[in-house]
Parts: structure tokens; sequence; C-alpha cells
């Protein structure tokens, strides 16, 4: 049973490491306030260009251009569960029950630098290419609570077959795990990841219309995750009491670990454009990432749980028993001889050894991910994208773009993303923008998010889910050479309902259902400049 604590806690740390912004599992795209005010910039020619279009950078005027971005971004991520088991929770007794998460990146700062010079273009940038910022669920999660739940069940079975075997109410009692399964605990988790990306690269005019672009990004990850469940009591007994009597903590799970990692992501791009129209795409290769541990964690241990059983009835046995008119030596021999005897009674070892086989079949692989030392697949997945703008005058341009991430083939910790569907993440978008003055222009524009997910892909310890963006903003000519853009982008999600059934023992089954959705901000202002 405290195998599956270990389980939920070490793999949920997840949770809080997905990336705030627009784009794909592990991408971020949106790294101008240009994508925030119009969400369509693929075919736009501009120095927000050196990430989304960077082909197209070299038909900007000679000289310098360098952008400078602040974002700000608030999400909640909200997962209501529906278990039977919730009842048990003596402190939060009902069921359905929503566990929400709290992400917030106040300072988000990406930079683009262009130096064009005849027929060509050298372009630097340096942005959050994944992640982006902190996530804190308070009472942790679901899945957290789904275990406790199911091991107050598994404790208070394995109370039933000792007393059962003693012929005596001992463990089952209320001064002790109880009959009922009720349970209590604290639980936390925090989370933090970030991804700078920082890329150089040279966009080539071939000719008048078409320029070609190659360029390579490198990327460090540093994440951090904190979490607990602890003070877990079934019934009016503390777990750690079976465990390790001496150690309050000793039924404690505590996850401390530090990830980091580097990655490089080659890139080529082309544009071509004619007359009103421009076209363009970009295609991003697959970056490798392997992030090293560096973990602090406690773990229980199941290893002395018959001799802490043993201990436990001895006390009570010989106290019984010199209550009986017993001399204490002779009640201590009894209690002895007793306690050995129920716990050779072969309902009592086959409860006890299944705990013990199921822990040690587990365990490699419920740390194996923030085990210390250990470096661990965290893949960024290829990208491609494509786009198309026209301008029917001069003061109007309409673009529309596609993305397509291969998540399906971006290796992540044990292949879990083999689990979603092979076609990845696609991404519609579509933007207009519109010059009201020589000093002023609007803009404003959608976004489609689908991913490729499944039900057996989708649990709260990382999840997402599709959604619709929609941004709006403008821009300020302060000079010829000097822009000031605020934007604003709110993601409308969807939610997406899963249902499992959960065996709890041999003809008795509960149904566990979780409801998925988020709720996204983000604020962007930045400056332009030429010289």
């Amino acid at each position: 049973m405290v195998n599956k604590f270990k389980t939920v806690c070490l793999t949920a740390a997840i949770a809080s490491s997905s990336a705030t912004f627009a784009g794909g599992l592990l991408t971020n795209t949106n790294q101008h306030v240009a994508f925030n005010r119009m969400m369509s910039r693929e075919a736009s020619i501009g120095i927000d260009g050196v990430y989304y279009n960077p082909a197209g950078v070299v038909f900007m005027g000679e000289g310098s251009h360098l952008a400078i971005n602040w974002q700000m971004a608030y999400q909640t991520r909200t997962i209501k569960n529906d278990y039977k088991l919730f009842t048990n929770n003596v402190n939060n007794p009902t069921t359905p029950r929503d566990f929400k998460g709290k992400a917030f990146a106040p300072v988000i700062p990406s930079f683009q630098y262009a130096y064009n010079k005849g027929r060509w273009s050298l372009q630097g940038n340096f942005a959050l290419t994944g992640g982006g910022g902190k996530c804190t669920f308070d009472n942790g999660l679901g899945s957290f609570e789904k275990i406790v739940g199911e091991t107050a069940m598994g404790a208070i079975g394995l109370a039933g077959a000792i007393d059962n075997a003693l012929g005596a109410e001992m463990f089952t009692s209320d001064q002790a795990f109880g009959k009922k399964g009720s349970y209590s605990f604290n639980s936390y988790m925090h989370g933090r990841q970030y991804y700078f990306g920082l890329s150089a690269g040279a966009a080539y005019k071939v000719n008048d219309n078409f320029s070609v672009y190659a360029g390579l990004r490198g990327i460090y990850a540093t994440c951090n995750y904190y979490g607990y469940v602890e003070d877990i009591k079934v019934g009016n007994m503390p777990l750690y009491q079976v465990l390790d009597p001496s150690k309050e903590n000793s039924a404690n799970i505590e996850l401390s670990c530090d990830q980091s990692g580097i990655g490089f992501t080659p890139m080529l791009a082309v544009d071509y454009k004619t007359g009103r129209w421009n076209f363009s795409a970009k295609y991003e290769f697959k970056t490798r990432m392997r992030l090293k541990n560096k973990s602090v964690n406690q773990l229980p241990s199941i290893g002395n749980l018959d001799d802490n059983l043993k201990n436990q009835m001895n006390k009570v046995l010989t106290a019984k028993f010199m209550q009986a008119g017993l001399p204490q030596e002779q009640a201590m021999i009894k209690a002895e001889q007793t306690s050995t005897a129920v716990l050779a009674n072969p309902t009592v070892v086959a409860t006890t050894a299944g705990l013990k086989q199921q822990f040690d079949s587990k365990i490699n692989k419920a740390i194996g991910e923030y085990a210390d030392g250990k470096k661990i697949a965290g893949d960024i997945p290829s990208l491609l994208t494509v786009g198309v703008g026209y301008s029917p005058i001069d003061e109007l341009h309409i673009n529309v773009g596609f993305h397509w991430f291969d998540d399906y083939n971006a290796t992540s910790y044990n292949n879990r993303n083999k689990l979603l569907k092979k076609r990845g993440t696609l991404e519609f978008n579509a933007g207009v923008e519109y010059d009201v003055t020589k000093k002023i222009t609007v803009s404003t524009g959608w976004q489609n998010t689908n991913y490729g997910l499944t039900d057996k892909y989708m649990d709260d310890k990382s999840f997402v889910v599709g959604s619709n963006s929609v941004g709006l903003g403008g821009v300020y000519h302060i000079t010829k050479k000097l822009d000031f853009s605020v934007a604003y982008f709110h993601t409308f999600y969807n939610h997406v309902k899963t249902s499992e059934t959960v065996t709890l023992a041999p003809g008795v089954s509960n149904t566990y259902n979780s409801d998925y959705t988020r709720n996204n901000n983000a604020f962007a202002a930045g400056v332009n400049i030429t010289f």
C-alpha cells in the first residue's frame, strides 16, 4: 500500500512543469509581443520574424534591428475528480472534488536581434522556449488522495486478516485502523520549469523574392520539484506506527529534485514574396534533451512491517494477559507465542507478502524518474510551421498559419509520448493587422490548438487539453525607428473527461472519474528599435 504513495508523489511533480504559454506540449511559440496581439506571424516580415519567419527578416531594411519584450502569464489548472472513497476523508468527505493548481510567471523576457547588410541577415534570439513558470497545488492532487483512500482500504484489510486470526479486535478497533477505511493526510506539490533558448543563424536573399535561413538554438533546461505526502492516518492510527514507531516521519514521502540539461535545435526556413503575397515555412529538428537529477528524497520502508506489527501486538497482548492475572514474564511469553502464531496464519502471510511483493516490484518505477544522479529523456519535438500573408491594401495585413509538432516521436520518460496519437499536435491560426494612422496599428488574431490526446495519456500528473486562443493589441509608432507594443491574449480551454474502473478487491470495484481543464491569461509589452 505504501509504494502506491511513492508512485503518486514522485510522478506527480510533472504536473507543475507544463508550459504556461501557447504552443506544443513542451514548446512556447509566444516569444514576441506581436504574437500575443495577432497570433499569426509566420508570414510577417518584421523583427519578430527572427523566431517566426527568420528567412523573411532579410527583406527588412539594412541596419540593426532589436526587439525587447516582457510577458506576464497567469494560469489555473483544474481537475474535478469523482471517487467514492473520497467520502472516507474525515476532513473533507465530499465527492466530486476540485483540485486546483496555480501557475504564475510575472516576468518572461525575450530578445530578438538582426543585422541586415546586403543579401545577408545575421540573427539572434533569446527566449523561454519551454516551461516558463511555477505551479503550486496547495492540497496536492486527486491522484494523491485516490491512493491515500486505497491505502486506507488496504490497511483495514490487513487489520481484518490479523484480527480474524487472533480471534479478537485489535487493529480493527476504533482506537486503531477501524473498519470504515477513514483517513486523513496532508499533501503539497510545487514545481517550476524553465527552458532557456539562445539561437543564432543567418538568412540569405537569393533574389528579390526568395530567401533561405539556417540556424542553431542551444537550450538550457532547469527544473525543480518539491512535494510531500505526510501525517497519513488511517482511522485513529498514524501510519508510521506500523512502519517505524520510533520515527514519526517514517511514513512520510518527500520529493526534492533539481533537474538540468542541455540540448541543441537545428533550424531551416524559407520565404517567398511576390506582389502583395508572402509565403514562408520553417522546420525545427527534434531537440534531444537528457535531464540530470540532483535529488534528496525521503521514502518510507515497508521492510520492517512484520516486526513492527509483532511489537505492537506484543505490547497489547502482554497488557491484556497481565490484566487476566498472569505474571508479567508469563504474559510476555504468551503474547510472543500468540503474535507469532497470528503472523504465521496463511491469510495474514499472504496479505503481508502481497504488499511486500508489490512494493519490491514497483519501487524502481516509483523512484525512477527522480532518482538522484539519473538522466531522463525530455526531448523537445520537431516543429513545422507554414504561413501565408496577404495585403489587399498597404494598411491591411492578413495572415494565416499552421503548426505541426511531432510529439509522438519526442522521447519522454518511460516513452509516455507513445501514448499520444501519431499525428502529433496541430495548430491553426489567423490574424489581421491594420494601420489606423501612421502612428497607430491595431491587430487581433485567433489560434486553435489540437493535441493528439488519448485517454491513456491523460492524468493529473501531466495533462494538456485542446484550446482556442484570442489575442489583441496595438503598436504606437513613436518614431520611424522606435515602436512600442502592448498585447493581451486569453485561452479558452476545452474539457476532457475520462473514466477508470479501479478494482479494490476481487469483486469490489469503484469508478474514478476525471474532468480536466485550464484557464490562461497573458499580458505583454515591448519595443522594437532600428539603428
